[in-house]
């Protein structure tokens, strides 16, 4: 009998969150040298040497850094602490992130943007600074401002951060003075959005999402006995209604989403339909870039994963991170047609 999420409740300590600040499974390997630009975008072949500068930088400024705290007790590099990766979905921001934690020697630190203020939450503000500021690097994916709280937070710790000499590379599909652009009264919080986008020099990634480039559309959805025979044919495979599935997200911190999947082969969910309100819309989109990271296969019945978001949604000021959220699901649902049992 196949198992379910719905009856895994995953607990996270603060111990184990700051353990697990390194790069998920699918990036864990990736380095500068396999990143593959494109060829008809010259920004991504650009953006490799400015990672790949940013990295030097760090290193050697860390050098000089303890020098100059060994000698005067202070001191951080020269330019401005932040490398900040905008563009598009599936133009390989993640990799290159990545690839930038990968050529840092530690004392370093990697996660999602949900992470890193769930780790503040889980530590207390001053201890999350004591923690990661004498850290060469923190690297922030997704990086995103979904709420004023997250304006001011955010904000707050990279100043003390950067300030400490911590250098700090992030993606995002906004540009840091947008942060939080359509979603609230992004205005009333004009400058500390500004006082971060201060701290970071832009590096654009431009190009078409890799993850489809020259391949077929996603299988369509399949009938709920497959499903159920593709369930039990799979080993380490869970299965759930989708409907049911949302509910217990919803009593689950996104940054458990993660250990909710861990040791899954593949998902399978049972009459998935589109979703009708933001906040599961974000939980759904959360999930998502989970099972991505992890590289665990979907199997659908219902509605295909490309419905998912109403073009109300598609429209908003989330519209770029559905997208995102469609071509993971759609390649991993491809992903899905290969499994055997």
């Amino acid at each position: 009998m196949s198992a379910h999420l719905v009856d895994r409740e995953p607990v996270v300590g603060a111990e184990e969150l700051v353990a697990e600040l390194v790069p998920p499974p699918r990036f864990g390997v990736v380095r500068f040298d396999t990143y593959l630009p494109d060829p008809q975008e010259p920004s991504q072949a650009a953006a490799v040497t400015a990672c790949a500068a940013f990295a030097d930088r760090v290193t050697g400024a860390d050098k000089g850094r303890s020098l100059l705290r060994r000698v005067f007790g202070g001191g951080k590099p020269d330019g401005k602490p932040g490398l900040y990766l905008d563009g598009g979905f599936g133009v390989g921001k993640t990799h290159l992130l990545a690839s930038v934690w990968h050529a840092v020697p530690g004392p370093k630190a990697y996660g999602t943007f949900v992470e890193l203020t769930n780790l503040v939450g889980a530590l207390g503000f001053r201890e999350a600074v004591a923690r990661l500021s004498d850290h060469r690097l923190l690297a922030i994916d997704e990086f995103e401002l979904d709420d004023p709280g997250d304006t001011m937070l955010v904000t707050r710790l990279l100043a003390e951060l950067t300030d400490a000499g911590v250098s700090v590379a992030a993606t995002s599909n906004t540009l840091p003075d947008k942060l939080g652009e359509g979603r609230f009264a992004a205005d009333e919080f004009l400058r500390e959005i500004q006082a971060l986008s201060a701290r970071f020099t832009v590096v654009r990634v431009d190009g078409p999402d890799y993850r489809h480039r020259g391949l077929p559309d996603a299988p369509p959805p399949v009938s709920d006995a497959e499903l159920a025979a593709r369930a039990e044919a799979t080993a380490e495979s869970t299965v759930d209604d989708f409907g049911a599935l949302c509910a217990h997200l919803a009593r689950l911190h996104p940054s458990r989403y993660g250990k909710l999947v861990d040791g899954v082969r593949a998902v399978h969910l049972r009459g998935v339909r589109p979703l009708s309100g933001q906040d599961v819309a974000l939980r759904v989109v959360a999930l998502a870039d989970r099972l991505y990271d992890r590289a665990i296969p979907v199997v659908v019945s219902g509605a295909p994963v490309s419905e998912l978001f109403t073009p109300d949604m598609l429209r908003g000021g989330y519209r770029k991170k559905y997208l995102r959220a469609v071509s993971r699901l759609v390649a991993l649902s491809r992903d899905a047609a290969t499994l055997t049992g």
